[in-house]
């Protein structure tokens, strides 16, 4: 789609205000909205934003980072292929859009071109990456200044398909809409949680779809008087929610899939394995990108189905990372590895594009992931995994924040301003909560994803 085609294609729907969408380092989409009289203009020249907004955290205070300071201002430019009308408010159109410097470049702190580095370096390597984000989200209501999940009811079950059938119906409708296609939508384990699963797309195409995904969940919830939260565990008591990470591998788009080897155990090909082997070597840092929020690490704990080591196996739903068995008569176009270690608080722009730096330092260097484990790793013994190379997980966001830090692979890749200005806002986000209650995190977390 051209600047001129998404032009016409607003003024053909009516639309008034369009929505610039950028995320953050804390994973809040923000953006700034025009009027489309000045669409034109707008696509080609971008809209200002200062350079301090990205020094925000999650709780609203500006941090002070060099290079991110109240003087000066980047572009926010939009992608025309991002652009599509907002169901659940049709007199609203969004774009998805790079942050700019004057000279068109990078300014040193977009998460999305960060992501077109790792999807550069993959096509460097003669490799075209595919994805999809599977969210899990709680549907609740707010009362007497409570957040309250829906009734539980039977997992997978009719009972609750019925329960949230308005809504989930408005939301897969919503989606598709917006070339979103859906494959799967039920109810899952906590109360008042549901899944969607999407088709993979390009790796940016998938991160774009993460963003547009989590808006229109959330835009079709309010509609029917109701809050998706996105949060990693919005009820302590409830079971955690994920946004896992599925990806596949090609020769180029519509190709070969590199991870396919139908000789091989699992079908997983040497090729793959070297790529879980750099995913795995680095799953500790990466860990501060996919699980990034300090609610994230009440999810991430042994025998929660969301792993808290840095395992992999087939079909294994306790290992961080699952090869995922293909499906009869397809089993090449289907065969696909997941990332359990990812939730939806994360900007997906980051928690993507480490994903893929680090599975190709993998194949550069050809490491070995270690045998496949076929049981839960949180039922080994300490001497058990360590004799598999297997680590835990960071239990903490400073402890994983401090892995990042030590990660010389993705602090290279990020580059100087967003690796600072990225450590500094999850930091102070760190000390804050830290020094409150749960109460305090869950209500600077529930409705900020």
């Amino acid at each position: 789609m051209t600047a001129a085609d998404v032009v016409k294609a607003a003024k053909d729907a009516g639309i008034q205000l369009v929505r610039f969408l950028y995320c953050d380092h804390s994973g809040v989409t923000r953006g700034k909205v025009i009027h489309v009289r000045h669409l034109a203009d707008k696509l080609r020249e971008g809209v200002g934003l200062t350079r301090a907004q990205m020094a925000i955290n999650l709780l609203e205070e500006l941090q002070v980072v060099a290079g991110m300071e109240p003087v000066g201002e980047i572009r926010l430019v939009p992608d025309p292929e991002t652009f599509s009308v907002l169901p659940w408010d049709p007199l609203s159109a969004s774009v998805i859009c790079d942050q700019l410097d004057h000279d068109g470049r990078d300014w040193g702190a977009c998460q999305r071109s960060f992501l077109k580095r790792a999807v550069e370096k993959a096509a460097s390597m003669g490799v075209h990456i595919e994805a999809t984000f599977e969210n899990e989200f709680y549907l609740a209501r707010e009362v007497d200044g409570r957040y309250v999940p829906l009734e539980p009811v039977p997992v997978y079950s009719s009972i609750g398909l019925d329960q949230t059938a308005d809504v989930m119906h408005e939301i897969v409708g919503a989606l598709e809409d917006q070339g979103i296609h859906v494959e799967q939508a039920i109810n899952e384990y906590g109360a008042g949680q549901e899944e969607i699963s999407g088709e993979h797309a390009p790796a940016v195409t998938a991160a774009d779809h993460q963003i547009k995904f989590r808006d229109t969940v959330r835009g079709v919830a309010l509609r029917h008087g109701l809050l998706a939260s996105f949060t990693p565990k919005p009820f302590p008591d409830e079971i955690g929610a994920g946004a896992h990470i599925h990806f596949s591998l090609w020769d180029r788009p519509g190709g070969r899939n590199l991870l396919y080897d139908p000789a091989a155990p699992g079908k997983l090909s040497a090729f793959g394995e070297h790529f879980l082997g750099g995913v795995l070597t680095h799953l500790r840092a990466l860990t501060a990108l996919t699980c990034p929020s300090y609610n994230s690490y009440r999810r991430l704990q042994p025998h929660a189905w969301s792993s808290a080591y840095t395992a992999w196996g087939y079909d294994n739903r306790e290992a961080a990372l699952r090869v995922a068995s293909p499906f009869w008569g397809r089993e090449e176009a289907t065969l696909n590895c997941e990332l359990k270690t990812s939730d939806a608080s994360a900007n997906p722009y980051l928690s993507l594009g480490g994903l893929i730096f680090a599975g190709l330092d993998g194949v550069e260097g050809k490491l070995d992931p270690g045998e496949g484990v076929f049981v839960d790793p949180g039922n080994l013994t300490d001497r058990e995994r360590a004799e598999r190379g297997i680590r835990p997980l960071p239990s903490s966001m400073d402890e994983a924040l401090d892995e990042l830090e030590k990660d010389v692979l993705l602090m290279g890749a990020m580059g100087d301003l967003l690796r600072r200005s990225y450590l500094i806002v999850r930091r102070s986000e760190a000390k804050t909560f830290a020094e409150n209650d749960a109460d305090f995190e869950i209500a600077h977390h529930f409705y900020r994803f």
